[in-house]
């Protein structure tokens, strides 16, 4: 649907509202939010780089410098002024939807999909990756079944859900592509 052999193909943007994408770390929402806007000819966004770029630090540094408390407060500042912003396809970061404000927002200026990923793609994703502040401590593997337990009731309020595990980075994109626009047609 979005690919042809090695060819990418283009679909009108169906929404008219921002597609802002939820889910653990290392769901992939920024792997599949950056081809999702070229398929669809919007901007893409990556909540993360804006906020290291209103902070002016990575989000590892920042988390640690100021703690989660005060990160979530900046990095929910971020997401709204994103999320009244121009549409595009927003790929927020893990933690980001967990703020009701920011949910709140998202209800009225996005269409939610969370990215429910299997849990071995998630581990796999972030093996050894240092930029991601609460996998860094302990077991990862723990720590993502954890994380996953303690946010999975406030993911699924999203407006769309896809569960994926096996697939390719390809096959998932052709069915977010199918199920945003079916979406849209509703």
């Amino acid at each position: 649907m979005s690919y042809r052999g090695n060819t990418l193909l283009h679909f009108p943007y169906p929404l008219t509202k921002t597609l802002m994408l939820v889910g653990m770390p290392g769901a992939g929402k920024t792997s599949i939010g950056s081809r999702l806007a070229r398929i669809y000819g919007v901007p893409f966004v990556d909540g993360d780089a804006e906020v290291e770029k209103a902070g002016g630090s990575s989000c590892a540094d920042l988390f640690a410098r100021f703690g989660e408390e005060e990160f979530r407060r900046g990095e929910e500042r971020v997401m709204e002024r994103l999320l009244n912003g121009k549409r595009c396809i927003l790929s927020s970061g893990g933690g980001a939807f967990l703020s009701e404000k920011t949910r709140e927002i998202a209800k009225r200026r996005a269409v939610t999909l969370f990215l429910d990923a299997d849990k071995s793609i998630i581990v796999r994703n972030t093996a050894g990756r240092t930029h991601r502040p609460l996998l860094n401590t302990g077991n990862p593997q723990q720590v993502i079944a954890d994380l996953m337990e303690k946010r999975r009731a406030i993911y699924e309020t999203a407006d769309i859900i896809l569960k994926y595990n096996t697939e390719t980075l390809g096959q998932v994109l052709r069915r977010v592509v199918a199920t945003v626009n079916e979406y849209a047609r509703r």
